[in-house]
């Protein structure tokens, strides 16, 4: 049994996140710590919401709530949500708890002692009406390239161009609307990464198992024209962590906060200390599993995350944990992903446009989903959600593929010998044949998994869900009956113990459907099978079940038409 440490990038706290956000790091993260724990592994499958920045500020403005009430609030829903889609995190947490203040202000002091911090004088923008700084998202105007009205200081939604808060024409304060503004100087921290960058460099090249994705994305950022910049790690706003040197005030940065890309990735450490304080653990048992002279020497630590997260988890965050020269743990492998798109273009949130998590749980239920997400996971590339290759991977994989075996050998033996495994005769040619190529196809499915590869993985597991129908279909037992009811009776049994397996194998990627067949069977053996024959003879003759209810529905071509006009947004 290995120790693995399992982390999902966490989701920014304001609002529901789209169906590309949930592929892009929850769910194969759960796919991949449910797998885990199947084979036997010991896991920590930690997430939280990233709760500090502008962004929320300006959430909770909207709102009309205190920024801590919507956040709270805000972190409930998310959490009812993963619930929802079955993510079987160990703990959800919030970067805005206690653990996170302290690990930041921590890792802070532990950085400026190390000569990696360094406080620069900047010209921001100052409202004079507000009596603040404005950042960035605080700001908004006519784009200079587009002409949006609505553009803000870091970017315009519409054409997509990056932008600095000076570039805006007829600037104005996105928190009042206030035109009044002015340029200032103000003092902030930097964290000296460039100073890190050779080391980063070795890292990142030492790491020759991780994805093209991951380490083309962390180079470019590192090689590309001038190279790793230094960045600044704190902001004038009133919500986040104060500026602080651990435990003593950090003269000149009074009432700033820390810049949320910085607070955001420690909380991954944080998360596992509000773990431990929630199960009414000591701080050792969090520890083994970050700490590497307290035990988590031998933890595997995988992250998963969507693109345009990887330069903050290849490069900012390990700057803070080898910067900071203490034994913390750095991460084995990042798994990235590229892009969801929706229907011919992008999801939007403002727009409309795209399912989001509450409305896909309204319609279908989660395993649908997760069969269809994990299985056009966009790992090689982008991949496109459309309705029509939804409605087929529903109706074909999970409907007439496995809902079908699962449905027409369970019902066969009740018609035939009562709810109850039958007794019979000893394999054939055809059920040697068989065991010997779900063998392969077993340890190809345990190899994709244990690769991350997860479209691999999906297809694997299709594949040995054809194979129980292939052989109902060969075998016959319905026919067979009339002249050999003892070999009949034999068919029907190993087909049985195949929908053992089948769910046994399949509870990553559809929980709920695992959960129902084995409860139908009567079963609550999960061992993960060591060989194929020995997998399809763990239900013995006589052992009762009952037929399942309908495992998936169809989707139909009606249903199809008016989802995707509920969802096709404001073009």
């Amino acid at each position: 049994m290995a120790r693995h440490l399992v982390t999902s990038a966490i989701p920014y706290i304001n609002g529901i996140k789209h169906l590309g956000n949930l592929v892009g790091s929850q769910l194969p993260a759960d796919l991949y710590a449910r797998y885990l724990r199947g084979r036997g592994h010991e896991v920590l499958f930690l997430c939280a919401t990233d709760e500090h920045g502008t962004p929320a500020e300006i959430a909770a403005q909207k709102a009309g709530e205190p920024v801590a009430e919507y956040c709270a609030r805000m972190h409930k829903v998310q959490a009812e949500l993963a619930r929802g889609f079955r993510l079987s995190f160990d703990h959800f947490g919030r970067s805005s708890s206690p653990q996170n203040h302290r690990l930041t202000q921590h890792f802070a002091g532990r950085l400026d002692a190390a000569g990696l911090i360094a406080e620069v004088t900047e010209r921001q923008v100052y409202s004079v009406t507000d009596g603040r700084f404005l950042p960035d998202r605080y700001v908004e105007g006519t784009c200079p390239n587009c002409g949006y009205d609505k553009a803000r200081g870091d970017q315009c939604e519409n054409c997509t161009k990056q932008l600095e808060p000076t570039e805006l024409i007829r600037p104005r304060s996105a928190l009042s609307g206030a035109t009044d503004l002015e340029i200032r100087e103000t003092k902030h921290l930097h964290l000296r990464q460039s100073l890190m960058r050779d080391r980063l460099l070795e890292w990142i090249e030492s790491r020759t198992d991780w994805p093209v994705l991951t380490t083309s994305i962390a180079k470019k950022w590192l090689l590309d024209g001038d190279g790793l910049q230094d960045r600044g790690i704190t902001r004038d706003l009133d919500w986040g962590i104060p500026v602080r040197k651990g435990d003593e005030p950090w003269p000149g940065m009074e009432g700033k906060v820390f810049y949320v890309w910085f607070d955001a990735p420690i909380e991954y450490i944080a998360c596992a200390a509000e773990w431990a304080e929630a199960h009414g653990l000591p701080d050792s048992a969090w520890e083994r599993w970050w700490r590497t002279e307290r035990g988590a020497a031998d933890v595997r630590y995988t992250q998963f995350m969507g693109k345009d997260n990887v330069p903050f988890h290849t490069l900012s965050f390990p700057v803070t944990i080898m910067g900071s020269g203490e034994d913390w743990k750095l991460v084995d492998y990042i798994k990235s992903f590229n892009y969801l798109t929706y229907d011919g273009g992008q999801f939007s949130t403002s727009q409309g446009r795209g399912v989001f998590m509450d409305q896909a749980l309204e319609i279908l239920p989660a395993d649908y989903w997760r069969w269809w997400l994990l299985s056009h996971a966009p790992e090689s590339g982008d991949s496109e959600f459309t309705w029509e290759g939804f409605q087929a991977g529903v109706n074909k994989d999970l409907a007439d593929v496995l809902g079908n075996f699962v449905s027409r050998i369970t019902k066969f033996c009740r018609a035939r010998w009562g709810e109850a495994v039958p007794d019979g005769g000893e394999w054939g040619a055809r059920e040697r044949a068989l065991a010997a190529a779900l063998e392969g196809r077993l340890r190809a499915y345990e190899a994709a998994m244990d690769a991350i590869e997860v479209r691999r993985a999906a297809e694997a597991l299709r594949a040995i869900w054809v194979m129980g129908n292939e052989y109902l279909q060969a075998a016959a037992p319905w026919a067979t009956v009339k002249t050999e009811p003892e070999t009949a009776a034999m068919q029907v049994r190993l087909g049985l113990n195949l929908v053992r397996l089948h769910a046994v194998l399949s509870r990553p990627f559809i929980p709920d459907a695992a959960e129902t067949i084995m409860a139908a069977l009567r079963c609550d053996d999960w061992t993960w099978p060591g060989g194929a024959e020995e997998a399809l003879s763990v239900l013995p003759p006589g052992h009762g079940f009952a037929v399942p209810d309908l495992l998936f529905r169809k989707v139909s071509d009606e249903e199809r038409e008016a989802w995707r006009a509920r969802f096709a947004g404001a073009r």
